[in-house]
């Protein structure tokens, strides 16, 4: 018979094993519902869809940038393989700028929440879910990022661009004739060969009435590359019929790879324009291609019902600006170099946008401001410059620069063999070269588009439409 010291302690050991149960059922309950698989399934409907709307279906639909689209559930599914690549990568959707260091305007960036959605989603199976919970489907006006423009310019022609593997540069000349006097709100230029347009700069010439029977002649472009500028202008026949200039007025519109046109409130920015007048194309840049193909580049004009009561302003640090870079911009090859440029602000102002803009050997860009007591005010870091996307980065609200600030900007160049955008193997020295805009020479720049500042300015919401 056993004794009881034995029967005592196998009740204890009973009463040890349950009280551990107790413990581990609950544990593993609560491990299980937190090991970061979610509780509810997710579906495209209802958790993913709105995610893909805003982040993403702007590029990703028909004629716009993106190479394939991303409206419906059997777009997004096609493309589940992708979306889970970019996405854990980081690579979709590109923007640049380091959301940590200044927010923007319209930024296409996905929050960590909004990546596990995704990624669980996929991870779950990809389920559609109940199309009555799917939201409506973005409508986007054809060729355009804002809507319906009041009017369209084109070339009278599609312009032919030989398979050369070289770069091409060309002025061209789009007249147009309104029914009056107008003031313009901005000009949206809709790439037509997405892969080749690499740069757009235009600018507004204006005619005062009877200064020039006829805007229009048969040549609309010319190639820079063998005429200097003057006899661009006199190809195109833009001088008065007195032989005078008529008025010009810079920069009215440019484009980038990435590039979406800025919209500012009613009021901030745009120009007054004359009934008869040319959008000069001062630098349109088309990239090399292998084979022979051409481009039918739009230009959507956008009126408005009144005059500017604050006329947007510009200015660039850097090459071709108004301050120098230093050192010289001259990188060697085998190297990893930084260059730095800075402006004293002259008077207070209010920042609208910005447009950092490098090549290929680009490898980070940070912009600061520092106030003449030593505080710094931040503009955009950009931690990894990608080449392919240059946008035109708007503040949600005007950043206000007092006077006597320094506007300093910096820029890291890798040329070097484990750079995979550098255009030479082996490396080669590539520098800055005369105003150059060549992909395979350099240029470090910030554009800066201001406002005189006014009180409040830093209250304006700059998404107003």
């Amino acid at each position: 018979m056993k004794s009881p010291v034995f029967f005592s302690n196998i009740t204890k050991r009973y009463h040890f094993i349950l009280r551990s149960v107790f413990v581990f059922i609950p544990l593993l309950i609560f491990i299980s519902c937190n090991s970061g698989t979610p509780s509810t399934r997710l579906t495209f409907a209802k958790d993913v869809a709105p995610i893909i709307y805003r982040t993403c279906s702007s590029c990703h639909r028909p004629g716009s940038a993106g190479p394939f689209d991303l409206l419906t559930y059997d777009d997004v599914y096609r493309h589940l393989k992708t979306i889970s690549l970019t996405v854990r990568s980081g690579i979709m959707p590109p923007w640049p700028a380091d959301p940590a260091y200044r927010h923007f305007r319209s930024e296409k960036v996905l929050t960590e929440n909004e990546k596990k959605i995704i990624l669980d989603w996929i991870d779950q199976g990809a389920e559609d879910g109940a199309r009555s919970e799917t939201p409506a489907t973005p409508v986007f006006p054809d060729e355009s990022f804002l809507g319906k423009p009041d009017l369209i310019l084109s070339f009278p022609k599609p312009f032919f661009i030989e398979g050369n593997n070289q770069d091409h540069f060309m002025m061209m000349k789009l007249p147009y004739t309104l029914p009056k006097d107008t003031f313009l709100r901005l000009v949206e230029i809709v790439p037509g060969n997405r892969k080749l347009v690499h740069h757009i700069n235009a600018h507004l010439i204006q005619y005062e009435r009877g200064a020039k029977k006829n805007v229009r002649n048969d040549e609309f472009v010319v190639n820079t590359e063998k005429v200097d500028k003057r006899q661009a202008y006199e190809k195109l026949n833009l001088a008065n019929d007195d032989g005078t200039y008529p008025l010009l007025t810079p920069s009215v519109t440019n484009y980038l790879p990435g590039v979406e046109p800025v919209r500012y409130p009613e009021g901030i920015g745009g120009y007054r324009i004359k009934k008869e007048g040319v959008l000069l194309l001062d630098n349109i840049h088309y990239g090399p291609s292998a084979v022979d193909t051409s481009d039918d580049t739009k230009f959507n004009f956008f009126f408005s019902p009144v005059p500017p009561s604050r006329p947007a302003r510009d200015f660039i640090l850097g090459t071709s600006g108004v301050s120098p870079v230093i050192p010289p911009l001259v990188i060697p090859p085998d190297s990893i170099k930084t260059f730095r440029s800075q402006y004293l602000v002259p008077e207070n102002i209010s920042l609208l946008t910005v447009n950092p803009h490098m090549h290929l050997l680009g490898k980070s860009f940070l912009a600061y401001a520092l106030k003449s007591g030593g505080d710094t005010i931040r503009i955009i870091r950009i931690p990894k410059w990608d080449f392919r996307w240059q946008y035109f980065y708007t503040f949600e609200n005007p950043l206000e620069i007092p006077a006597g600030s320094l506007i300093c900007i910096e820029g890291v160049y890798d040329n070097t063999s484990a750079n995979p955008l550098n255009p030479f193997s082996p490396p080669r020295t590539v520098s800055e070269r005369e105003g150059s805009m060549r992909t395979t020479d350099e240029m470090f720049q910030l554009i800066v588009t201001y406002i005189p500042y006014q009180t409040g300015d830093e209250k304006i919401n700059l998404g107003a439409k």
